[in-house]
């Protein structure tokens, strides 16, 4: 594809003083829409699920290639895909208008929350079809990543967020980044009132968790409070399904990114059975991560090959309709996934586990541990506690209000580059 690219472009420099402004007008069309020409023609070039016996894992769940592959469509189908977009309303009010070419990796992280609210509002086992009426719950979780500047996850939300992490608007992010934006942002979903957590030095500590998802173990410090009023976003429509206050008084629903370098330039072999195995669990969100400057949502596996939604397409930004109909087709990758050799993924990732009970981070947690006594290199380390090198958790206030989320900025490095790095 890049070869064609190349070709259509010298074939209009070299005849641009033959043919005069007919061949001027082409290289001026084909240096504007070289994108978009891209975008249309990649999914000729996008292979059909191979013909394999090996076990084909997609977030949790096991399928077959041979006997099972509508289901394997199906599921991936079910998957909110979140691309570029054009046509939005600017960001900032004077900002871009697209995210083309940039914001890649911003859409990674909404599709990795994504799949957490789906989890979350409707369950793993939800599927989406075109012909059927959406339930309410499915549009409002659509309306919190609307390009919309009061929706819950928008772009620009994640844009403007992301300057108090160091970023520019319109510049490219990494997994960690992303990761700490989305956990700010959170604080103000108010409708699915999740926990996210995001595990930095490469230590997921228990006790920290807990205090955060169980606010009532905090109840004499007040950490259970919740914020007097919140923001209008869309999201919390009217007749969605959330937890009731007593559910989420006892365990709130719990999002915990990982954020790994897993090599220097490469990903180092050691941690690659470790990362499939993340893959395999119940609680696997999938990865965000991908080739440099290059970001893909990953959610499974087959042989030693990642399944992925790519979110670079650029789609016209979408409008509901004031019926409340939400034109939601282009949210869904209707033909089979991308897959990439694993060995080709960049090694700074940021992986993802979903725990809507104490019981199921329970059971993560046993698996965990129990996985690092299998093959390859353990790629985080659970602890019970927090390490005496770490920050205190008194200090960082695991279940931040609204006005943590400014004091949150002073402690957490959000630079990529600064991961420890892992290796035998």
């Amino acid at each position: 594809m890049k070869l064609l690219k190349r070709k259509l472009l010298l074939s209009a420099i070299k005849y641009a003083p033959v043919f005069g402004e007919a061949a001027a007008t082409f290289l001026d069309f084909f240096v504007k829409y070289a994108t978009l020409t891209y975008d249309s023609l990649r999914f000729g070039e996008i292979e059909d699920f191979p013909e394999t016996s090996e076990p084909v894992w997609i977030l949790g769940k096991q399928f077959s290639a041979l006997t099972e592959k509508d289901e394997i469509l199906a599921d991936v189908t079910s998957r909110l895909w979140l691309t570029y977009r054009k046509n939005f309303q600017p960001i900032g009010g004077t900002g871009p208008t697209s995210d083309t070419g940039w914001g890649c990796m911003l859409r990674c992280g909404q599709m990795i929350l994504g799949e957490a609210l789906v989890c979350r509002h409707l369950g793993r086992d939800w599927r989406w079809s075109p012909e059927k009426q959406q339930r309410q719950e499915y549009i409002s979780i659509l309306n919190a990543f609307i390009d919309k500047k009061d929706s819950y996850y928008s772009i620009h939300q994640i844009a403007q967020m992301g300057v108090g992490e160091g970023k520019s608007i319109g510049q490219w992010y990494g997994p960690n980044t992303v990761a700490q934006v989305l956990k700010k942002l959170s604080i103000f979903d108010s409708w699915s009132r999740l926990a996210v957590h995001v595990a930095m030095d490469n230590t997921v500590i228990i006790e920290e968790i807990k205090r955060l998802c169980m606010p009532w173990l905090d109840v004499d410090r007040g950490a259970c409070a919740l914020p007097e009023e919140s923001p209008e976003m869309n999201g919390d429509l009217e007749g969605a399904c959330a937890l009731t206050e007593d559910e989420t008084a006892l365990w709130k629903p719990l999002v915990l990114l990982i954020p790994l370098r897993l090599g220097l330039s490469d990903i180092n072999e050691a941690y690659i059975e470790p990362l499939k195995q993340c893959f395999m669990m119940p609680q696997s969100l999938g990865v965000i991560g991908g080739k440099p400057n290059s970001a893909h949502y990953f959610i499974g596996f087959v042989g030693d090959e990642l399944i992925y939604l790519d979110p670079h397409t650029t789609q016209p930004a979408v409008e509901p309709c004031e019926d409340g109909y939400f034109p939601d087709e282009s949210y869904h990758c209707q033909h089979p996934p991308c897959r990439m050799h694993i060995c080709e993924l960049d090694p700074s990732i940021a992986v993802g586990f979903f725990c809507p009970t104490e019981d199921d981070f329970d059971e993560w947690c046993a698996q965990i541990r129990k996985g690092s006594n299998c093959r390859g290199l353990p790629m985080f380390e659970l602890v019970d506690s927090q390490p005496s090198h770490l920050i205190t958790a008194d200090v960082l206030n695991l279940t931040p209000d609204y006005s943590d989320s400014d004091r949150l900025e002073r402690f957490f490095d959000s630079e990529d580059e600064e991961f420890e790095i892992l290796s035998l």
